[in-house]
């Protein structure tokens, strides 16, 4: 078999090549003019130097250069021992298939080392860029979120908010927070969503053991999904790679936020997983505290309506008002096709409307007969006090618009503020038609009760003071 013999040009040879045949050349020159000046000197005979100690003069000089390259060689050697080091550890910076790629070209130890060098500088200057493009990244999230906490409503608003920040600011296409169902806990259901063409996604439910969750449900860890099991369910809604990272709250699973359909080929790199991690503790945490919260706000609530019905037992004529004016506006509500929220806050409003009747003395709130114009300016500071009862409390101030004025007229004659038209809110408006109904068809000690008709008739007659229009659908409903 015939050696390949690979021809180089001295250019590219290695550092040791190269100093071999310089210092060669360096070296024959001085000995090779030596002996022809010693031999043209003799010719003539101008020269009385024997061979022997031309030959021991030669031989000097031989060894000084041998010694010299010895020396040369060593020191070469150092040099080549240490880039061979540098490119080890290169290596494992770069990588070998790199190295060896760099290797393939042209040129020396120095040359290749130089090259690497170069390599490593590209690549630090890109993971500068992509550090600067992370700490800005990160920035936008924790600003949104921060603004997000400061003024945050409710934790719905919250979450929303969460996985519109993440999606976008990751570059994807879709994203989702799945909460567990507290009732079933083998069930989760969508909470949150952000993509345009996933409107319908909120009525979709998972299985808690769903194949595409259930590595990151039991590891509790973030994870980039590469490939979607068939079996999983509603797979069509997503679009790999999958990042996911788990809700965990006291070491148990509540939750997971996702996001998909990368808008870029970048794949997701470890800062937006670590990005994720931080972020789906923070939202566990909230949603926890948004839960405790609701808890406070509930038993806050359930005590001050307590309150409004000792009050309430006070006269008997009252009794049970707030609870069928409460009924009433959940049913007109309805029928104005009113939100759930609204619907929500009109039957609390109803409950403490006169909770304010607490700062008022049982002289006046027992008074068999009409009011006198002082005990009647006491009575109507029963609004404003209310108001102040339910103001402190955060979960209840959605409440204090109605509390304070369920007593406003259209034409500004109401209490205790004097607001006119538009001024008075839609909800108001219908809390204040039902309470003014109740008081109607209820016995006073000054009259009887109104029958319906004649207590409907009374509320169109004050067409410039209450809405009609919920003066109409209450009729509907009454009648």
């Amino acid at each position: 078999m015939a050696l390949k013999i690979r021809l180089t040009s001295f250019e590219n040879s290695s550092i040791l090549r190269k100093m071999t045949v310089l210092y060669f050349l360096m070296s024959i020159i001085p000995v090779s003019v030596l002996y022809f000046l010693y031999m043209q000197l003799r010719e003539i005979g101008r020269i009385d130097i024997t061979e022997s100690n031309l030959s021991l003069t030669l031989f000097f000089m031989v060894l000084g250069v041998a010694v010299g390259y010895i020396a040369m060689r060593s020191m070469i050697g150092k040099i080549i021992d240490i880039t061979k080091e540098n490119r080890q550890a290169l290596e494992e910076i770069l990588g070998p298939d790199q190295i060896r790629a760099l290797s393939s070209g042209d040129g020396n130890e120095i040359t290749i080392l130089a090259k690497s060098f170069n390599e490593i500088i590209a690549a630090l200057e890109e993971n500068v860029r992509n550090l600067e493009l992370a700490k800005k990244t990160l920035h936008s999230v924790l600003a949104r979120v921060g603004e997000g906490i400061i003024s945050m409503d409710n934790i719905d608003n919250f979450l929303n908010l969460i996985v519109e920040t993440v999606t976008e600011a990751i570059q994807a296409d879709i994203g989702l927070i799945i909460l567990v169902n507290d009732n079933i806990p083998e069930e989760m259901f969508v909470k949150s969503i952000c993509g345009k063409h996933l409107t319908n996604a909120k009525l979709l439910k998972f299985r808690r053991d769903n194949p595409i969750f259930k590595d990151v449900l039991e590891s509790k860890k973030a994870q980039i999904i590469d490939k979607i099991p068939r079996d999983g369910g509603h797979a069509t809604l997503f679009r790999v790679p999958l990042l996911c990272a788990p809700l965990v709250l006291h070491d148990h699973v509540i939750g997971i936020i996702l996001v998909c359909g990368r808008r870029s080929e970048e794949v997701f790199n470890n800062d937006e997983i670590h990005l994720m991690n931080n972020l789906a503790n923070q939202t566990a945490v909230a949603i926890e505290n948004s839960k405790l919260n609701e808890n406070a706000g509930k038993t806050y609530f359930e005590t001050i309506a307590a309150l409004a019905l000792a009050v309430e037992a006070k006269d008997p004529f009252s009794r049970g008002h707030l609870e069928r004016v409460s009924k009433m506006v959940v049913r007109m509500a309805e029928e104005l096709n009113l939100n759930q929220d609204d619907i929500n806050t009109l039957r609390d409003a109803a409950r403490l409307h006169d909770i304010g009747k607490i700062g008022v003395t049982d002289k006046v709130l027992v008074k068999q007969g009409p009011l006198t114009a002082q005990e009647m300016d006491m009575m109507k500071k029963h609004c404003e006090i209310g108001e102040g009862i339910i103001k402190p409390i955060r979960s209840l101030r959605n409440l204090c618009d109605l509390v304070r004025h369920h007593h406003e007229k259209l034409d500004g004659t109401g209490y205790p503020d004097g607001l006119k038209g538009t001024q008075i809110h839609p909800l108001v408006r219908i809390l204040t038609v039902a309470d003014i109904y109740d008081a109607l068809t209820a016995d006073r000690p000054y009259r009887i009760a109104f029958p319906k008709d004649r207590a409907l008739e009374a509320l169109r007659s004050m067409k410039d003071q209450v809405d009609q229009r919920i003066v109409e659908v209450l009729a509907r409903l009454v009648s």
